[in-house]
C-alpha cells in the first residue's frame, strides 16, 4: 500500500542539522501520523508521498517547508509573575505557554527584575532538515483517527 493521504504511516527516522549532528530520532518506536494532515512538517510529507513499507528515503527539507523563517517578531517581555509558581526565571528555560488556541515552547532570552523576553521561535526555525527515513507501515486510518485528524499508537484509541 502506497502512502496518500488519510493513510497512517509508520516512519523510523534519523534527523540531522547541516553539521551533521543528530536532532533528534525516532528511537525503538516508530513515529505514527496521518498522511495529508499536516502531523509532520509539509517538506518530509511531501517527500514520502507514494511510498511504500520497506522504502528508505533521505530529504532535505529547507526552512520554509519545515519550521520557517526565524520571525523577530516572536520575542517578547512577560512578566516574571506570568511564569509557573516558585519558579526562578533563568536565561535558557524553557515553558509552554498558550498564545491564541496554540501551546509554543517559550525560550527565556533575558532575564530582569520584573519580566524576562521569551522567544517563541521553533527551535529549528530558519534550519535546513536532514532527514533519513524507513518507512515501516501503510494502513488504512481508522474512522477516529479522521475525525481527530491525527493517528493513534497500536492498540490506543487516542
Amino acid at each position: 500500500m502506497e502512502i496518500r493521504r488519510n493513510k497512517v504511516v509508520a516512519i523510523e527516522y534519523t534527523l540531522k542539522d547541516d553539521q551533521g549532528t543528530v536532532v533528534d530520532r525516532s528511537g525503538k518506536t516508530p513515529l505514527y501520523y496521518l498522511h495529508g494532515h499536516s502531523n509532520i512538517v509539509t517538506g518530509l510529507e511531501e517527500a514520502l508521498e507514494g511510498h511504500k513499507p520497506g522504502d528508505s528515503i533521505e530529504v532535505s527539507v529547507p526552512p520554509e517547508k519545515g519550521y520557517g523563517s526565524y520571525d523577530p517578531k516572536l520575542i517578547s517581555n512577560m512578566p516574571i509573575s506570568r511564569l509557573p509558581e516558585g519558579s526562578k526565571p533563568m536565561k535558557g528555560q524553557k515553558y509552554n505557554i498558550q498564545m491564541g488556541n496554540q501551546t509554543r515552547t517559550a525560550t527565556i532570552t533575558k532575564v530582569r527584575i520584573n519580566d524576562v523576553e521569551i522567544d517563541t521561535n521553533h527551535v529549528l526555525a530558519d534550519k535546513t532538515l536532514h532527514f533519513s527515513v524507513r518507512v515501516r507501515q501503510v494502513r488504512e486510518a481508522t474512522k477516529g483517527e479522521l475525525e481527530h485528524r491525527h493517528a493513534h499508537a497500536p492498540h490506543s484509541d487516542h
